[in-house]
């Protein structure tokens, strides 16, 4: 592995990625009618996360890698109140829903780590 792809050995970048996964997994089950919209949100969050972490990356400075770990972590925010909404709408169940969360909350842990490692 080149060091361009030194992400890869990221352990919050796998952890976000095997989230990013589960996400399109669950989401295949959601409503037609959601393909535009909650899917799509929800999907793009999920790749937002782990993009700015990859972008993140390759930054030169101490500054502008934390700006992309934070917009990684605002992402992540974002997902998590996709989960919520739909556990509400009925998309997936409560035990989804909160195991789903707390693999969020444990990204959002690294994540901050990492932040403050800068």
């Amino acid at each position: 592995m080149s060091d361009i792809e030194k992400w890869r050995k990221l352990d919050v970048w796998l952890k976000a990625h095997k989230l990013v996964v589960e996400v399109y997994r669950i989401t295949e089950i959601f409503p037609n009618h959601e393909l535009y919209c909650l899917v799509s949100q929800i999907r793009r969050a999920a790749i937002s996360i782990v993009a700015n972490i990859v972008e993140g990356t390759k930054r030169q400075t101490s500054k502008d890698r934390v700006h992309f770990y934070v917009m990684s972590d605002t992402s992540l925010e974002e997902l998590k109140y996709y989960f919520i909404l739909s556990y509400n709408l009925h998309y997936i169940d409560l035990q989804k829903a909160s195991l789903l969360t707390e693999k969020a909350r444990t990204v959002g842990r690294m994540l901050n780590g990492l932040i403050k490692c800068q």
